[in-house]
């Protein structure tokens, strides 16, 4: 890596390491414990499936912590390329700035509104339906204790190839334990990783890369739908239920417009086995039916139940959105509890 890139990667993860003393503390402790590891690894250039020495685990964990001590309210910093400086959260103009580098960097609000940032080797570049640019990134220079293998900023859709192969290594490993007979033990099955684990885990990133595609044009698309209304009332809803189901909801109109479609269309078993393997939480309490679809497509080997849910699925889902979107208008910060209410009565489902 060359100085000025080295620079800029640094800059970078100084966000990241800001990012992390404000959230890392939101993950409950086994979680935050396998984000640990995980994170570990990535940082000391480990493989996946590396054996972790536990005397320099627990160091490193102990360094990361009062690190994070020491940034406790710090501001994010503005970031220095080629004698300009940006503003961190100004993602367009920062990669514009970067492609001559042959860097892809975004930043944005996940989860609870959680500031996030990764900066990457960018791999491809694409225009998708017009509106929409793809960046697809490989090796990852700077990242956050959280790494989501795709988001969506504005019109800019990021994947992360290598930030969804640790995810799916990661399932697998979980999975591993016990290995229950559940929807993601079928999709990993699809795959040959008990004799060639790297060609394995190498096949299933491409075919969950183009499903993350899907859905994050979907989530683009839901956006352009919704307008900014939609992250006017997630910002006051932050952190409470309603906020969990307002995001299940977008997901479900992003998948009913794109994800769901094309993978019914393609019959490609493994992917719509780890898409219902990771329809979990409120998107999979919230969608009953779906599940209930998939179960019978196993004992009866006929995608039409699944075919027939999804279709007009999105606005089904969309519908919803708007109704949300309508009673935050009227009630605006205190919204939350009137909200979690309505879509349990529209979903037809009991409270989690």
């Amino acid at each position: 890596m060359n100085h000025s890139i080295e620079n800029i990667r640094q800059q970078v993860q100084h966000n990241c390491h800001i990012a992390d003393a404000k959230h890392a503390g939101d993950f409950g402790m086994c979680t935050y414990l396998l984000k640990m590891r995980e994170f570990y690894r990535w940082e000391k250039g480990l493989g996946m499936h590396a054996v972790l020495p536990k005397e320099a685990l627990g160091d490193w964990l102990e360094s990361r912590e009062k690190l994070w001590e020491s940034l406790q309210g710090r501001d994010y910093a503005g970031l220095h390329i080629d004698d300009e400086e940006y503003d961190p959260f100004d993602v367009r103009k920062v990669n514009r700035a970067l492609e001559p580098h042959g860097l892809v960097y975004s930043a944005g609000l996940a989860n609870g509104a959680r500031a996030n940032f990764f900066l990457g080797e960018l791999l491809e570049r694409e225009t998708a339906d017009k509106d929409f640019v793809l960046h697809l990134s490989g090796r990852e220079y700077a990242r956050c204790l959280s790494a989501p293998p795709a988001m969506s900023a504005e019109k800019n859709v990021f994947l992360r190839r290598e930030a969804l192969a640790r995810y799916l290594w990661e399932k697998y490993e979980t999975w591993g334990w016990n290995r229950p007979d559940n929807a993601l033990g079928r999709a990993f099955e699809c795959y040959d990783f008990s004799t060639d684990t790297e060609a394995a885990l190498e096949k299933m990133t491409d075919a969950e890369m183009a499903a993350a595609r899907e859905h994050e044009l979907g989530e683009c698309q839901a956006s352009n739908l919704l307008g900014p209304e939609w992250n006017e009332m997630l910002l006051d809803l932050s952190l409470s239920p309603a906020e969990l189901m307002a995001r299940a909801v977008k997901d479900h109109i992003a998948d009913g417009l794109r994800t769901l479609p094309r993978l019914l269309e393609e019959q490609n078993p493994a992917s719509l086995h780890f898409y219902l393997g990771n329809l979990t939480g409120m998107r999979r309490h919230l969608y009953p039916e779906l599940y209930a679809a998939y179960d019978r497509w196993l004992t009866g080997d006929d995608l039409s139940p699944m075919l027939e849910v999804v279709k007009g699925s999105a606005e089904r889902w969309l519908s919803l959105a708007r109704e949300m979107m309508e009673v935050h208008a009227r009630l605006g910060v205190g919204s939350a509890e009137t909200l979690r209410r309505l879509v349990l009565e529209r979903c037809a489902v009991e409270a989690p």
